[in-house]
């Protein structure tokens, strides 16, 4: 099915850009992440991002033109009806046998708008709240659809007031309701932390266990690319660090779905943090008909003996991409997604740290007060006699993060970041 590339919205009042310039062409095969071009508004200057794999197969927005509106289609990506070229000297299986043992995959933007699909179906008291996801189909597209099949009493426009909308989804949980606010991004609920640590995160306590609040706030936090020190930080530590949340941060489609259906089913506020790099990335499909995955439970990613890896959201494909790398030099790390930031499955990573004697840390967040850092002092606390060596970070760097591609690319921990943690934790020549 084609796949229709939008003009992206930098903020809520933005009506129109500029297509810059395109960086793909006509018959280009790209991969979900890869950037298709360039566009321009009075505020700044972002990439456009393939949301799927596939073929560009038409342009319909030219390079130069201007007052291209926010949600008109500029391009369309077809799958692919075959992979790119195979090196020459290797053989390409026969379609036949490859249709046969391909798995099905699913983007994670797919698996959180089936999760919501199947939870509005299940459950009438579910519905969602913010702004632009009913007529605009969401910013982060993962309500598409959702308007037409629920109506707008169950698929709410919000204006232009996180505080506001943050507020109206509290007082419906109180009422019996199972709201799901979405974010356009985390960066905006610094307008509604009143509502969310004031109302949703302590009334259960307050009221002495006799009020729960089932709510779930969602949307992409942490960041994107080229937005500026205002719209790409990432407030997992924040949201942590305040007791009566529980946080979610999943990596992997089948998580993604798995762990959404679970916070919507949950009778607590949950906090749901989605990375923008994330949604357009494939992952082998859940296979159950009602899949979920409980929330406190990390998950080990790839197995190994001499260190432990140990990441969250985007963070864990760097970890895999580092662990095969090291695996080249016949180093075999662990690495452990830990889909969940409150509460932290610690008897996962003591237990894999007393098998490997080492850990490094992945944090996409500023060093000082992050989820690497209580992991580090938890472990120190509690795993100091299994440790061989100090425990590694690999965080962001402890600045705002910047607008220049090269400098914001340089801000963020790497793959060959996470390669040098680990040859040094091991006390290997880096």
């Amino acid at each position: 099915m084609a796949t229709q590339v939008l003009m992206p919205s930098l903020s809520p009042e933005m009506k129109f850009g500029k297509l810059t310039r395109w960086l793909k062409r006509e018959g280009d095969y790209v991969e979900a992440g890869d950037v298709l071009a360039e566009i321009e508004t009075e505020k700044a200057t972002m990439e456009v991002e393939a949301v799927e794999s596939g073929v560009l197969e038409r342009i319909l927005a030219p390079e130069g033109a201007d007052k291209v509106a926010v949600n008109a289609p500029i391009a369309i990506i077809v799958p692919a009806e075959a992979r790119p070229e195979t090196p020459a000297g290797s053989a390409a299986p026969a379609p036949a046998e490859e249709e046969a043992f391909a798995p099905l995959h699913i983007s994670v933007r797919e698996a959180l708008r089936e999760a919501l699909a199947e939870e509005m179906r299940r459950d009438p008291s579910v519905f969602v709240l913010g702004e632009e996801v009913g007529e605009a189909q969401g910013a982060p597209k993962v309500t598409q659809g959702l308007l037409q099949e629920f109506g707008a009493r169950r698929v709410v426009d919000a204006p232009i007031s996180e505080h506001a909308f943050a507020g109206l989804g509290v007082g419906a949980a109180m009422a019996g309701l199972r709201p799901v606010i979405e974010f356009m991004s985390f960066n905006f609920a610094l307008q509604a932390m009143d509502h969310i640590v004031n109302s949703a995160a302590k009334t259960l306590y307050m009221s002495g266990g006799a009020l729960n609040i089932p709510i779930v706030f969602r949307g992409p936090n942490g960041a994107r690319a080229r937005v500026g020190a205002q719209h790409a930080q990432d407030f997992s530590a924040w949201f942590a660090h305040i007791p009566g949340l529980k946080v979610v941060a999943p990596y992997s489609a089948a998580d993604a779905k798995g762990l959404l259906k679970a916070a919507i089913r949950d009778p607590n506020p949950v906090i749901f943090l989605e990375h923008e790099k994330l949604y357009g990335q494939s992952f082998p499909a859940p296979r159950e008909k009602d899949h979920l995955v409980p929330i406190g439970a990390a998950n080990i990613a790839r197995a190994g003996r001499e260190i432990t890896i140990v990441a969250y959201s985007h963070g864990v494909g760097l970890a895999l991409k580092a662990a095969e790398r090291l695996a080249e030099e016949e180093i075999e790390a662990e690495v452990i997604d830990l889909r969940t930031l409150r509460p932290l499955d610690m008897a996962t990573i003591l237990g894999s740290v007393a098998k490997t004697g080492r850990c490094v840390l992945v944090d996409e967040g500023w060093p000082q007060g992050g989820i690497a850092a209580e992991i580090s002092a938890r472990l120190m606390e509690e795993a100091f006699d299994d440790l061989d060596a100090p425990v590694a970070r690999v965080t962001g760097r402890d600045i705002p993060m910047p607008y220049a591609a090269n400098l914001e690319r340089l801000s963020l921990p790497s793959e060959a970041d996470i390669v040098a943690a680990t040859r040094k934790a091991l006390y290997l020549k880096l």
